[in-house]
This record gives structure tokens, C-alpha cells and sequence, in this order.
């Protein structure tokens, strides 16, 4: 028996480390970039009236892992914080809710530094706070609040560009609110993997068509298993070109041609007896997403006609990339080519050269937007792995709060009525067998009027309603969600705050790893018709 001899150590195999493994699925989300944007993270809450939901929202970012957060919160804990409070046990009676909430929530993950104020009972200095603490990524606040208080907040988030989240739980209603420091784009929008295919059939650059032509010279006397293994970018581009040489040069762009089109793909599939043709089906079931007249997403239209009024956010990379994308565009006509190749029939050495030709391609696109970006002042530091993010996501990069001025109450209001009369219309109409949803504005303006004072009477939630809107004035349904507040007197219930929180922390997460699409403006939860409502107040 030959003995056989290793000349050679076997490399070893590293597996996961431990932080992979204990956040191995949000990993799979975010990726390690993200996990790294919140393990950097330092959150303040301000936390105030029951103070649920805003620790509710914190214990959705610890576990998660969030590099440190900060309770700025003078309550005493009493019997009432027991009852709506899983962070609190009766050993917490008398002491400092903010200490006590930090020490139970910072048990759920120790890797997550926690701290609290004020340190002794007494009166919450939040100048102080804000003064000695490093920058905070986030601030949370939760109602009611007092008004210098508020104004302390949103002083210091203008001047060091914080986003502010504000929540307010009562009852079965809550709301909660984003205000961003100006324009906040997202490059890394997870768009669905169906949208992100980029074929350029009707616009193919040299080596694809080569690539295309070389496979299809003798398309009619290829073998049944290399016709049925033909890519079906390959098999439009050829028949791409048929069709245009007997329609006068054009393209099949409109719906009767695309169905033509799709019937003259699939008559070119051999009637092989023992099937292997689902790649010309692939093809045909492709044309309608893949053929299509070049146009700018809406997304980025408006990031290309956007004006940026802040010089210091205009010098940002973002923006810098951005310009440098549409002198692309104003060039090419097109986009830089993200550079992925979908699944499709094909032998493995066809598709990984067919996919070496869209990656070579998305690469030299990335290049001479990164030329470009390095010719604008400012642009040399500009890391090319932005750049190259930026070019792969080009489609699908969002502005949020790209308009920040307010919007009109009154002509929401009239909108929100009108979709509500609407709804009524169509539940009498059909005996209740069908039913839309009712408007949730008028438990955000009833919650609105007690973000000061959590005791307000229902007649005075009212009459502040009717003085933001007074168009509202004798509605019914804002008479009903100014009762419910009133009746809730500011005391929270414990599933509504705590779901109201878990949807926060996800909107939260979105913000801080700046992937993903946040909620514009504000969102409210209705707890008794169990919905939520995006409205842009």
C-alpha cells in the first residue's frame, strides 16, 4: 500500500466568530456595515410621563446591539410604574427610574454601555447633559414634554445635525415623529431583487454584443443541448436584432409589440420531445421587465434636480458622487451599470463569462464615475467604496425630506375627509361586505394637544383642534379620538407602547445604518382598529 505523505499544512478553517454567531440574522439584513453604524451609535432618551414606550424603543436597539445609550429621566418609580414597566421591579420603588431601567435593559446585551441622569434625585439637568456628553447619533423623546424643554432639543439637534425622534403613547393611540437635519439620502435601499436587473438589451456595449453574436452565428445548427442552454440575454439580443431589421429599426416598446415579440421568441423553440427548451421561456417571461424605453426612476429625478442649500452638506461625498453620476447620465444616457446577472438556464463556463462581461462592465462604469467624482473639488478623499455602492444602487437612492417645509394641515384634513366620507360611502353601499380604512389624523391632532399637558379635558383636546384646524370643527371622529385620549389621561397601556416601540427601534436602525427606506414625517397607530397611518404633517 502506497503510503502517502502531506508536504503541505491543510489550511485551518475559521468559523464564525461570536459576535457572527449572536447576531447572525440581523447580519443577513445590514451586513457588517450596518452592525458597525450601530455599534458606534450613542442614543439619548429623554424620557418623561409613564415612560414605557421610550424604553420599549431602547430595548429593541441593546439587543440589537447599539454601541451606548443615555436615560436622562427624574422620575421617582411608584406602584403605577410596576404595572405598565417590565424594566422595573418592586426593588426599584423609591429610586431613579432612569437608573434602574439602565441596569435591567443593559442585562440583555453587557456588550452595550449604558448610562443614566441625573445621578441623584432631583432636577434633570439637560444643558448640562447635552454640554458634557459626546455627540449624540440620535435623541429620543417621549410626551408630554415641556415646551423649554422641546426647545432645548431641537436647538442642540440643529446645531450638530442630530435627527430627533419624538413618541407619544396614551391609551390605544400613539404616534411617533422623525425630524431629519435637512435632506437624508439613502444609497443602500434594499430595493426587491426582481427590480435590480439591468440588462441593457437595447443599448448593449461591444463585448456583450460580440459575446451575444459568436454564441448565435449558427444558432439554427446548434445541438438541442447547447440550444436549450442558450442564456436568454442571448437569445433576446439575437432576436432583438431580427425583429428590428424587418420593423424599420424599432424596438418592441409597446404592448402589442412586446406580446408580438414574446410570440416570435417562442415560436423559435424547438419542439424537442424531451423538452429542454425552458430557456426561450425564460426569455419571453423576461421581455416585459427587461424591454422597455430608458427612463430616470422618480427617485432619481428628483435627486438630480434637487437643489442643496447647505454648504457644508453640499461638499459631502453624497453629493459629490451624485454629481458625478449625472455628468454619466447627461453622457451615456444611462445609468452606471450595477453589474448583476440574474439566474438563468445556461452551462456554467457560458454563464460565468456572460457574468464576467456585466461585472467588467460595471466596473469600468464605477472607474470613470470615480474619475469624475476625483475632478470635483473636494472629491480626492472620497472612498471608491462609496462610490461603487453608490453606482450599484443608482436606480434606487432615496431622499428623504427632501421638501422639509410643513405641509398644509388644512388641505390634509380636507383629504383625510374626503377618504373617510369615501369609506362610509362604501360600507353602506355594500351592507358592510367590504369596508376601507378611516383616517388617523385625528388621533394624531388629539395626542398633538396633550403633548404638553397629558391631564387636558376632551373640550380642551377639542379646542385646540379646531385652533391648528378649524375646518375640523363638529367632526364626529374628532370628537371621538379627543374622548379617547382624555379618557387615557396620559397613562399608558403596556402592549401598545411596546409595540409602538419595536416599530420605532426598526425605523430607528433604518436611520442610523442608513439602509433601508425610513417613514417620512410621522406615523400613527391606531390600538382599537389595530392600523397604522403614514401622514407627512
Amino acid at each position: 500500500m502506497t503510503e502517502i505523505v502531506a508536504t503541505q499544512t491543510p489550511p485551518i478553517l475559521h468559523g464564525p466568530s461570536e459576535k457572527e454567531k449572536k447576531y447572525d440574522r440581523q447580519l443577513r439584513l445590514w451586513a457588517a456595515s450596518g452592525q458597525a453604524a450601530l455599534e458606534s451609535a450613542n442614543i439619548l432618551l429623554l424620557n418623561s410621563g409613564a415612560g414605557t414606550v421610550g424604553v420599549e424603543t431602547l430595548k429593541n436597539l441593546v439587543l440589537p446591539g447599539i454601541g451606548k445609550f443615555t436615560i436622562a429621566d427624574d422620575a421617582i418609580v411608584n406602584e403605577a410604574d410596576l404595572g405598565v414597566n417590565f424594566f422595573l421591579d418592586e426593588s426599584c420603588l423609591g429610586r431613579l427610574r432612569s437608573e434602574c431601567c439602565t441596569k435591567l435593559l443593559q442585562e440583555l446585551n453587557p456588550e452595550v454601555h449604558g448610562d443614566w441622569y441625573p445621578k441623584a434625585e432631583g432636577t434633570l439637568d439637560l444643558g448640562s447633559i447635552l454640554d458634557t456628553s459626546p455627540t449624540f447619533t440620535l435623541i429620543i423623546y417621549t410626551h408630554p414634554i415641556r415646551k423649554e424643554t422641546l426647545s432645548v432639543l431641537e436647538a442642540y439637534a440643529s446645531q450638530h445635525k442630530t435627527p430627533l425622534v419624538a413618541i407619544h403613547s396614551a391609551g390605544f393611540y400613539s404616534y411617533f415623529r422623525i425630524s431629519l437635519p435637512g435632506t437624508f439620502p439613502i444609497v443602500d435601499t434594499h430595493p426587491e431583487v426582481e427590480k435590480t436587473a439591468d440588462l441593457r438589451l437595447l443599448n448593449p456595449w461591444p463585448e456583450l454584443v460580440e459575446f451575444a453574436q459568436d454564441m448565435t452565428k449558427n444558432i439554427d445548427a446548434l445541438d438541442d443541448h447547447e440550444h436549450g442552454h442558450l442564456p436568454y440575454v442571448v437569445i433576446l439580443l439575437h432576436y432583438l436584432e431580427e425583429w428590428r431589421q424587418s420593423h424599420s429599426g424599432q424596438n418592441p416598446i409597446s404592448y402589442e409589440d412586446k406580446s408580438a415579440f414574446s410570440k416570435f421568441v417562442l415560436g423559435k423553440a424547438r419542439t424537442n420531445p424531451e423538452g429542454g427548451e425552458e430557456n426561450f421561456q425564460e426569455a419571453a417571461v423576461a421581455i416585459n421587465r427587461n424591454i422597455k424605453a430608458p427612463e430616470l426612476e422618480s427617485g432619481v429625478k428628483e435627486l438630480f434636480n434637487h437643489q442643496v442649500s447647505d454648504e457644508i452638506e453640499l461638499q459631502s461625498a453624497f453629493w459629490a458622487i451624485t454629481k458625478a453620476v449625472k455628468a454619466f447620465y447627461q453622457k451615456h444616457g444611462c445609468l452606471p451599470l450595477p453589474g448583476a446577472l440574474p439566474d438563468m438556464k445556461a452551462q456554467s463556463s457560458v454563464y460565468v463569462k456572460l457574468q464576467s462581461i456585466y461585472k467588467e462592465k460595471a466596473r469600468k462604469d464605477g472607474q470613470e464615475v470615480l474619475e469624475a467624482v476625483r475632478a470635483i473639488p473636494g472629491g480626492k478623499d472620497v472612498d471608491p467604496a462609496e462610490v461603487d455602492l453608490f453606482c450599484k444602487n443608482a436606480r434606487f437612492v432615496k431622499l428623504i425630506n427632501a421638501t422639509p417645509t410643513r405641509e398644509d394641515l388644512d388641505a390634509i384634513f380636507e383629504a383625510e375627509k374626503a377618504n373617510d366620507e369615501a369609506a362610509e360611502a362604501m360600507k353602506v353601499e355594500t351592507d358592510g361586505a367590504f369596508t376601507l380604512p378611516m383616517s388617523n389624523l385625528f388621533i394624531y391632532l388629539s395626542l398633538a394637544a396633550t403633548r404638553h399637558n397629558p391631564l387636558a379635558t376632551a373640550d380642551e383636546i377639542l379646542s385646540s383642534i379646531t385652533s391648528t384646524v378649524p375646518k375640523a370643527a363638529g367632526n364626529e371622529r374628532a370628537l371621538q379620538a379627543a374622548q379617547e385620549v382624555a379618557r387615557a389621561g396620559g397613562g399608558e397601556l403596556h402592549n401598545i407602547s411596546a409595540l409602538t416601540g419595536g416599530m420605532v427601534a426598526q425605523e430607528i436602525i433604518k436611520i442610523i445604518t442608513k439602509q433601508y427606506i425610513p417613514i417620512e414625517n410621522t406615523c400613527i397607530f391606531d390600538g382599537i382598529s389595530s392600523r397604522c397611518q403614514v401622514l407627512r404633517l
